[in-house]
């Protein structure tokens, strides 16, 4: 039990220390932030369009848009992708 209380203790300072900008052993990657709205626009797609496609609310949707709130986790990643490879994504998702 020592050793497990010791991995959880030091993965959580490692994610203390991350948070607070410090440099850490552990390998991290963080997508850049994107500008859903020009996503969007240059997919040529409504709100409730580009919502529908991949799977997003609306409403976390405008919330994005008007910078309320910013993605993040998977949803940052998929729309890195989306912006990078949209036909691709389009493709997968059907």
């Amino acid at each position: 039990m020592n050793s497990a209380y010791e991995s959880i203790a030091q993965g959580l300072q490692e994610a203390i220390d991350l948070n607070d900008g410090k440099k850490v052993a552990a390998k991290t990657h963080r997508p850049p932030h994107v500008d859903v709205a020009s996503i969007r626009h240059g997919l040529g797609l409504t709100q409730m369009e580009f919502a529908s496609k991949f799977c997003i609310s609306v409403s976390t949707l405008r919330h994005w848009e008007r910078g309320d709130r910013t993605p993040h986790g998977p949803a940052l990643a998929l729309l890195n992708v989306v912006a990078k490879e949209p036909k691709a994504v389009l493709r997968a998702l059907g």
